[in-house]
């Protein structure tokens, strides 16, 4: 079931509630995504924890996934160039050895550099690599 809703773009906490159970159901569960696979009878403890839990994973998700698509819209404002120093910077590559990969002077590298972190919204490089990562991890 739960295989099915993500193959669909569909992406929900999912708690299992059965009162007949074995060990190869509830790891099927798990592995397709379950968040909780409780047996009767239960504490009402245990649904509400497992209701909790499954509450809070969404609501991370959710944030991660608002975070992103920020991100990537920033992205979307960079041209091609910009796209390119971006590359590099968060490579670790210095200014100078950008210019020269580039073969361009290193003040042009300084413009694309100030230019794209106004664009990508950021504060300083480690949050122009903690951005750059998330965008790499989103695409693989």
């Amino acid at each position: 079931m739960a295989w099915k809703s993500r193959q669909l773009g569909i992406d929900i906490p999912v708690v299992i509630i059965t009162g007949y159970a074995d060990v190869p159901m509830g790891v099927k569960a798990m592995k397709a995504g379950a968040i909780e696979f409780l047996c009767k009878p239960f504490r009402e403890q245990d649904l509400l924890e497992a209701v909790r839990k499954a509450i809070n994973k969404d609501f991370e998700r959710r944030t991660k996934q608002s975070s992103l698509a920020a991100i990537q819209q920033h992205y979307g404002t960079l041209t091609p160039r910009e796209k390119e120093v971006m590359a590099m910077i968060v490579s670790g590559m210095m200014n100078k050895q950008i210019a020269a990969k580039l073969d361009i002077a290193e003040i042009t590298v300084k413009v694309h550099r100030a230019s794209l972190i106004r664009k990508m919204d950021v504060k300083s490089l480690a949050d122009l690599v903690r951005q750059a990562d998330a965008l790499a991890t989103d695409r693989s």
